[in-house]
């Protein structure tokens, strides 16, 4: 399978038919296969009994038990896809699939491994969607130091070792270009056509807002501290203890000299900033101590290797491992000396 099309819905039973026969019409003049693969999550209003009952050997139908959130819908589909790439879009009509190949191509050459969509000319409202979305949109590209231009677009295309290595869960669906620059992709962006929504109701709005905001601060700190927590946690404990200290000192002096300090809001302060120091500091530690645990207890490394080249007319050299140098001659990355 060379393409997977994932679309994750909930109660989009009007948009289903349609967006299966724009699929089929971007694609099927491109000689690659493809299946489109729909993830129903916990829908109630038939979408589930509609894909079942839908005669195409390229649809591929899985059903959720109950409604787990569009992050770990996707999950689910970017698990089950059999493609060699793997592009995702919304099921509401507003992403266009004719956008896909071209997008496909900038995968497919080599240079990109992930392309995300940009909606240039976005058919949603002023008030609700697109100020708000501009606002995020600059918040993310200055925090994260992943500068696209439109981050909450579903229409992107991947490689599927970068799609199944990135982490969706909770709602960090509107973080992939993050989490994936994470994993090194690299990321590219191309305008995209975007359309009105014509049936069904728009899942966002502004209640979202607090969500973007917590998971942009855990994005922060996979981002930039996830392999060192010890850096975060002890600067600012350290520069709370040292605060704190300097706090008690003063009023200690002023002990010395005779001066009553009890029941001072300073010294409530000063005790308090020592004691937030100490745990800050502690803390970290802990957090050091459970990265450490993450990556060795599951043979993880903390960096990702994209290439290694080896030149096959070299001999094989003396490996201190014979078990690594068995399982390099039955793989055949490099071949036994004769």
């Amino acid at each position: 399978m060379h393409l997977s099309v994932v679309v994750t819905i909930l109660n989009e039973l009007d948009n289903i038919r349609p967006l299966i026969e724009r699929t089929h019409a971007a694609l099927k003049d491109y000689d690659y296969d493809y299946e489109i693969v729909y993830v129903d999550d916990g829908s109630t209003d038939g979408s589930t009994e509609l894909l079942k009952s839908i005669d195409d050997p390229r649809l591929v139908v899985v059903e959720l038990r109950k409604n787990y959130g569009q992050s770990l819908a996707l999950m689910a589909g970017i698990d089950v896809a059999r493609g060699h790439y793997i592009a995702t879009m919304d099921g509401d009509l507003q992403n266009d699939p004719s956008d896909i190949p071209a997008m496909l191509d900038l995968v497919e050459n080599g240079r990109w491994d992930l392309v995300v969509g940009e909606r240039v000319n976005r058919q949603d409202g002023a008030i609700l969607r697109r100020i708000p979305s501009r606002i995020a949109n600059w918040i993310i590209r200055n925090l994260s130091g992943v500068h696209l231009r439109d981050y909450g677009c579903a229409l992107k295309v991947f490689r599927t070792e970068i799609a199944r290595d990135i982490g969706i869960y909770g709602e960090l669906h509107r973080f992939i270009s993050v989490l994936a620059s994470l994993e090194g992709a690299r990321i590219t962006q191309v305008p995209v056509r975007h359309h009105p929504r014509q049936f069904g109701q728009s899942k966002y709005g502004l209640g979202r807002t607090f969500k973007v905001v917590s998971d942009l601060l855990l994005m922060l700190f996979l981002k930039k501290y996830l392999q060192r927590p010890m850096h975060l946690f002890a600067q600012a404990g350290l520069a709370l203890f040292t605060l704190g200290a300097l706090i008690n000192t003063y009023l200690l002096v002023l002990k010395i000299m005779g001066q009553d300090i009890w029941g001072k809001p300073l010294l409530i302060l000063g005790a308090m900033l020592v004691l937030a120091g100490i745990q800050l500091v502690t803390v970290g530690i802990i957090v050091e101590v459970l990265m450490r645990t993450y990556y060795e207890s599951q043979d993880k490394r903390p960096y990702k290797i994209r290439e290694v080249k080896r030149t096959h007319a070299l001999p094989l050299a003396p490996s201190a491992n014979p078990q690594a140098t068995a399982r390099d001659r039955s793989t055949g990355s490099v071949p036994a000396p004769e």
